[in-house]
């Protein structure tokens, strides 16, 4: 384990996120705290529940970082080892 590594109790946490970007096509591109840049599709989730208010996309464009994770102003969020799992690698 590094120094840098996130731990919850014992066990080391994955990557977490650092930077995103938001994309028009409804995608993210994610900058994790291992220096991967990646790209997260949101477009399956965007009929779904609470992410239907993503479909607007001024408001998808509102993401940010929090915890090492991304939300929304209404608490929309999305958990990092699913970001960093389920997203393509740009750069690695």
């Amino acid at each position: 384990m590094k120094d840098d590594d996130i731990v919850y109790g014992k066990k080391p946490l994955g990557p977490r996120v650092v930077h995103v970007v938001p994309n028009d096509d409804y995608t993210l591109t994610l900058t994790f705290t291992n220096g991967e840049v990646k790209r997260y599709d949101m477009n399956p989730l965007l009929d779904k529940g609470i992410f239907r208010e993503l479909q607007n996309i001024g408001y998808f464009r509102c993401v940010r970082v929090n915890a090492g994770t991304v939300e929304w102003p209404n608490e929309q969020d999305i958990c990092p080892d699913v970001l960093y799992m389920d997203s393509e690698v740009i750069l690695s």
